[in-house]
This record gives structure tokens, sequence and C-alpha cells, in this order.
């Protein structure tokens, strides 16, 4: 977090037919236990990708590997068809250059399940912290992006609020808020309305669907079936680390190919 980018990271502009990313082949295990055994992803840009699957399968997993917060232990993470340089192998491969991995990560935000808020922030300085402190932007022109993404979540009266002040959906609009003032390329939900009861988790299906239709490159990990079929473009449903099924969102829900999907969705229903 506390590294500094003197310069806003400028990727140059890719081809629209060129993915945000792309993942071929991606194993990941924790010492003995192997928790993703080849799993391919592609999120195009524009598109929104939803993972499904039960505890376990390995959603956050990818996730966290598509951000180079997690290490692989083999196969290829391609960030607008760069591919992330690795040295090592197996359990002992790690990035190769952490230039590379500091830009890709400013460029995937990620919101996460429990909001990770500064709770001796206020809201508003929680939204400004990265893109001054990471990226080295000016102040003044960060509070300004910060105060219209806290307008975009419904929130903007809360900017000098403190997270304990705030209730649970508040909190997680505000965590969407820091992401987008990152500007990705792409944004990364890991579980967003999980921690949350009904009613506030409504909150943040209306932003997350709003950002949807403005047509943002978002991947996506839920356990909500009904904001998986309103907001993707792909939904993949993982099983014990392998994609067990995939495919648009009305063909995925309406007609499951396989035993384990439709066990899976009439559990969930």
């Amino acid at each position: 977090m506390r590294d500094i980018v003197t310069a806003r990271p400028s990727p140059a502009p890719q081809p629209s037919d060129v993915p945000v990313i792309a993942i071929r082949n991606l194993h990941k295990s924790y010492g003995s236990l192997e928790v993703l055994k080849g799993v391919d992803l592609t999120a195009p840009r524009g598109h929104v990708v939803s993972l499904i699957g039960s505890s376990g399968s390995g959603k956050s997993t990818l996730l966290r590997c598509c951000n180079l917060l997690e290490d692989s232990q083999d196969g290829d993470i391609l960030f607008e068809g760069e591919s992330v340089a690795w040295k090592g192998a197996g359990l002992a491969r790690h990035p190769a250059d952490r230039a590379q991995v500091i830009r890709i990560r400013t460029n995937l935000s990620m919101v996460f399940q429990q909001f990770n808020l500064w709770a001796h922030m206020t809201i508003l300085q929680n939204v400004m912290e990265a893109p001054v402190t990471v990226l080295g932007r000016p102040k003044a022109e960060v509070e300004a992006s910060a105060r219209k993404y806290l307008e975009k979540v419904g929130i903007a009266e809360k900017a000098d609020a403190y997270p304990a002040m705030l209730s649970g959906g508040q909190q997680q609009r505000a965590a969407i808020a820091r992401a987008l003032c990152m500007e990705p390329r792409a944004l990364l939900f890991d579980e967003p309305t999980s921690a949350l009861d009904p009613e506030l988790e409504q909150e943040v299906v209306k932003v997350i669907k709003a950002l949807a239709e403005e047509g943002r490159t978002m991947i996506l990990v839920t356990h909500d079936m009904r904001l998986a079929a309103d907001v993707s473009d792909h939904v993949i449903f993982l099983h014990k680390g392998r994609i067990e099924e995939e495919g648009p969102p009305d063909r995925l829900f309406a007609n499951p190919q396989t035993e384990r999907l439709r066990g899976f969705l009439s559990a969930t229903a």
C-alpha cells in the first residue's frame, strides 16, 4: 500500500478485443492442498464475469490471483495482453518484476467482503489515501475525484464521517468509491454483499448494477445468484478448484448442463 509510484501508471491503449484480464491453466496450492486445478478465465473489456460456487471451491482464491495478492504455482496471467513475469517454480514461484506487480494492482481495484476501511480516517480520507500515497496524485485533484465517487455511490454527505458512524451498506459503498478513485481498468469484487443483512445488501447491489450498466469491466465473486444473473455477461461455476460449467447467465441459470450445477442452484434458490 505504501509503494510510491511517481506518476500515474498509463499502459498504452489496447484494442477493444484484448481482454483486460486473461488467465490460462492456473494452478494454486497451499502446501499439499491444491485449490485451483487448471482454471481459465477471460474478462473482456466492458464485460462482467461472475464466479459462483460453494465455499471452498476456489472463487476468492482465483480473484486474489488475478490481482497478484496470491502467488500461483503454474499457468499464465495476462493484464491487457501483457504476461506476468515469474521467477522460480512450483511453491517457490513468485512475480519477477515488482514494478509490474504494482502497476497491475493499481489498475485492478479490489473491493473486499469486510470493507477494510481505516477506522482512524474519515470516509473522504479513506477514499483519497491510495491515489495520493500510492500514485502520487495531487491532493486537490484526488479530493475532487473522491467527492465525485462518493456522490456516485450515494454517500456524499458522509465524507467527513468515520467508518464506525456508517452502516455496513454505507461502509461497503465507501469501499467501492475508494476502488473507483484509483481509476482502474477493472474492478474485482470479493463477496461484496455477504457481510450485510438483506436491506443493506440491496444498497450495494444497486451500486454494482449501475456500474455494470456503465460498461465497467468487473469480476464478481458472489453468493447472490440474482445479482450474478442480472449483471453478468459470463458466469463461471467453480467446483473443487475446477470450472464445472460456464456460459452466459440466461443459459447457465435456466438450463444447467451438469448435475453439480443443478444441485448448487437448487440449494441456493
